[in-house]
Protein backbone atom coordinates (compact mmCIF):
# COMPACT_ATOMS: atom_id res chain seq x y z
CA UNK A 1 0.00 0.00 0.00
CA UNK A 2 1.17 3.53 -1.11
CA UNK A 3 1.37 6.01 1.80
CA UNK A 4 -1.24 8.17 -0.21
CA UNK A 5 -3.63 5.36 -0.17
CA UNK A 6 -2.90 4.74 3.57
CA UNK A 7 -3.42 8.16 4.29
CA UNK A 8 -6.45 8.44 2.09
CA UNK A 9 -7.87 5.42 4.21
CA UNK A 10 -6.93 6.88 7.57
CA UNK A 11 -8.70 9.99 6.35
CA UNK A 12 -11.89 8.12 5.61
CA UNK A 13 -11.97 6.16 9.49
CA UNK A 14 -10.70 9.60 10.79
CA UNK A 15 -14.02 11.40 9.56
CA UNK A 16 -16.17 8.04 9.92
CA UNK A 17 -15.11 7.81 13.95
CA UNK A 18 -15.71 11.77 14.20
CA UNK A 19 -18.79 11.50 12.82
CA UNK A 20 -19.77 8.57 15.65
CA UNK A 21 -17.81 10.40 18.71
CA UNK A 22 -20.52 13.25 17.26
CA UNK A 23 -23.85 11.35 17.78
CA UNK A 24 -22.64 9.26 20.18
CA UNK A 25 -20.68 11.20 23.00
CA UNK A 26 -19.24 9.96 25.66
CA UNK A 27 -19.83 7.52 28.60
CA UNK A 28 -20.19 4.22 26.29
CA UNK A 29 -18.27 1.20 26.46
CA UNK A 30 -15.57 0.85 23.86
CA UNK A 31 -17.58 -2.82 22.67
CA UNK A 32 -20.32 0.19 21.29
CA UNK A 33 -18.11 2.22 19.71
CA UNK A 34 -16.35 -0.69 18.21
CA UNK A 35 -19.59 -1.96 17.34
CA UNK A 36 -20.80 1.80 15.89
CA UNK A 37 -17.70 2.08 13.99
CA UNK A 38 -17.29 -1.54 12.06
CA UNK A 39 -21.35 -1.33 11.12
CA UNK A 40 -20.56 2.42 9.84
CA UNK A 41 -17.32 1.71 7.77
CA UNK A 42 -19.03 -1.27 6.40
CA UNK A 43 -21.62 1.04 5.08
CA UNK A 44 -19.33 2.84 3.51
CA UNK A 45 -18.00 0.41 1.36
CA UNK A 46 -14.79 -0.25 3.19
CA UNK A 47 -13.10 -4.10 4.55
CA UNK A 48 -13.58 -4.31 8.06
CA UNK A 49 -12.65 -6.82 9.91
CA UNK A 50 -13.50 -7.21 14.05
CA UNK A 51 -11.30 -8.55 16.85
CA UNK A 52 -8.50 -9.79 14.59
CA UNK A 53 -6.20 -12.19 16.73
CA UNK A 54 -2.25 -11.15 16.48
CA UNK A 55 0.06 -14.10 17.66
CA UNK A 56 3.55 -12.43 19.12
CA UNK A 57 6.18 -15.12 18.15
CA UNK A 58 9.32 -15.54 19.18
CA UNK A 59 12.19 -15.58 16.28
CA UNK A 60 12.06 -18.94 15.94
CA UNK A 61 8.47 -18.73 15.57
CA UNK A 62 7.71 -19.96 19.00
CA UNK A 63 3.93 -18.47 20.54
CA UNK A 64 4.71 -16.65 22.94
CA UNK A 65 1.23 -14.84 23.74
CA UNK A 66 -2.15 -14.02 21.60
CA UNK A 67 -3.80 -10.66 21.82
CA UNK A 68 -6.95 -9.05 19.43
CA UNK A 69 -7.03 -6.32 17.66
CA UNK A 70 -10.36 -3.97 17.51
CA UNK A 71 -10.41 -3.69 13.65
CA UNK A 72 -8.27 -4.03 10.55
CA UNK A 73 -10.00 -1.54 7.85
CA UNK A 74 -8.75 -2.32 4.18
CA UNK A 75 -4.82 -3.30 5.73
CA UNK A 76 -4.96 -0.54 8.60
CA UNK A 77 -5.00 -1.60 12.01
CA UNK A 78 -7.50 0.91 14.32
CA UNK A 79 -7.28 0.66 18.06
CA UNK A 80 -10.16 1.78 19.81
CA UNK A 81 -9.76 3.39 23.39
CA UNK A 82 -12.92 5.11 25.65
CA UNK A 83 -10.50 6.79 28.01
CA UNK A 84 -10.35 9.86 29.42
CA UNK A 85 -7.03 10.69 27.93
CA UNK A 86 -4.56 8.51 25.79
CA UNK A 87 -1.21 7.40 26.89
CA UNK A 88 2.17 6.36 25.54
CA UNK A 89 0.92 2.77 26.57
CA UNK A 90 -1.62 2.80 24.30
CA UNK A 91 0.32 4.38 21.62
CA UNK A 92 3.14 1.50 22.68
CA UNK A 93 0.37 -1.01 21.85
CA UNK A 94 -0.83 -0.30 18.87
CA UNK A 95 3.42 -0.24 17.21
CA UNK A 96 3.29 -3.66 19.14
CA UNK A 97 0.49 -4.76 17.10
CA UNK A 98 1.73 -3.30 13.70
CA UNK A 99 5.30 -5.13 14.69
CA UNK A 100 3.42 -8.43 15.22
CA UNK A 101 1.39 -8.14 12.07
CA UNK A 102 3.61 -6.96 9.92
CA UNK A 103 2.28 -3.75 8.96
CA UNK A 104 3.08 0.09 8.70
CA UNK A 105 0.32 2.15 9.20
CA UNK A 106 -2.30 2.46 12.29
CA UNK A 107 -4.82 4.38 13.81
CA UNK A 108 -5.43 4.48 17.80
CA UNK A 109 -8.99 6.25 18.16
CA UNK A 110 -10.38 7.56 21.80
CA UNK A 111 -14.29 8.17 22.23
CA UNK A 112 -13.92 8.52 25.80
CA UNK A 113 -12.76 12.07 25.51
CA UNK A 114 -15.02 14.80 25.11
CA UNK A 115 -12.79 16.23 22.64
CA UNK A 116 -12.12 13.73 19.43
CA UNK A 117 -8.83 12.09 19.86
CA UNK A 118 -7.52 10.45 16.60
CA UNK A 119 -4.20 9.83 16.17
CA UNK A 120 -1.73 7.79 13.40
CA UNK A 121 0.71 5.59 14.59
CA UNK A 122 3.51 4.94 11.41
CA UNK A 123 6.35 1.60 12.07
CA UNK A 124 8.92 1.86 9.58
CA UNK A 125 9.14 -1.33 7.65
Amino acid sequence: MTEEEANAICDKIRQVAYALHVYLGVGYLEKVYENGLAHRLTKAGMKVETQVPIQVADEDGYVLGDYIADLVVEGIIVELKAVSNLLPAHVAQILNYLKAMNREHGLLINFGSEKFQCKKVIRNL
